[in-house]
């Protein structure tokens, strides 16, 4: 079944499921080492050249509490892996839910995850990208106040595309979720 969403008679957005995403993705950061990873990104260092600085995932504009707060920085020794530590509040429980994150939330950090590690380099210049497609899988349960680790790196890029993956881990190691993006550079 296909959603849609619209502005006025405008398409904005539109959904329809899939059987699994098509990305490989790599072994899991350690937690510790994601940690290191996000204190050194460019979005903690120099908040100010976000171009999207109230993104609720990535957003340094957010105040602890108000937004995941996802700042994915360059891991040490795995080149083009990008990582950052994430441990999700109670206000991220699913409905009458008391430990387990609502998915949305899980797909939320896929989404950045994947666009500023897959586009570090260009983002932390100031070249602003939208995301123009997002295929995601949660593929297991987050749960609340569990230290997560999110990773994103690129897969390929073309003009003014590029294509990533990212991926979202929790404590023991499992895989939360994986998604797979399409990037689009504004000019």
């Amino acid at each position: 079944m296909t959603r849609s969403g619209y502005d006025g008679d405008t398409l904005i957005a539109e959904a329809r499921p899939v059987e699994t995403v098509a990305v490989d993705v790599p072994a899991p950061v350690a937690f510790a080492d994601a940690g290191i990873a996000g204190a050194d990104s460019w979005i903690a260092t120099s908040p100010e050249g976000h171009p999207f600085p109230t993104c609720f995932v990535c957003g340094p504009g957010r105040a602890v509490g108000d937004g995941l707060r996802v700042f994915v920085g360059p891991v040490d020794g795995r080149e083009g892996l990008y990582a950052a530590p994430w441990v999700p509040d109670a206000s991220l429980r699913a409905p009458a839910d008391d430990e387990h994150v609502a998915p949305e939330f899980v797909w939320a950090t896929l989404d950045c995850t994947g666009g500023v590690g897959g586009l570090y380099h260009a983002l932390e210049t100031g070249v602003p990208h939208v995301l123009g497609r997002l295929t995601a899988e949660v593929v297991s349960s987050a749960l609340v106040g569990e230290r997560c680790v999110a990773m994103g790196w690129q897969l390929g890029a073309e003009g003014r595309k590029a294509e990533t993956g990212s991926a979202l881990f929790g404590a023991d190691g499992r895989l939360v979720g994986r998604a797979r993006a399409t990037w689009i550079r504004l000019q």
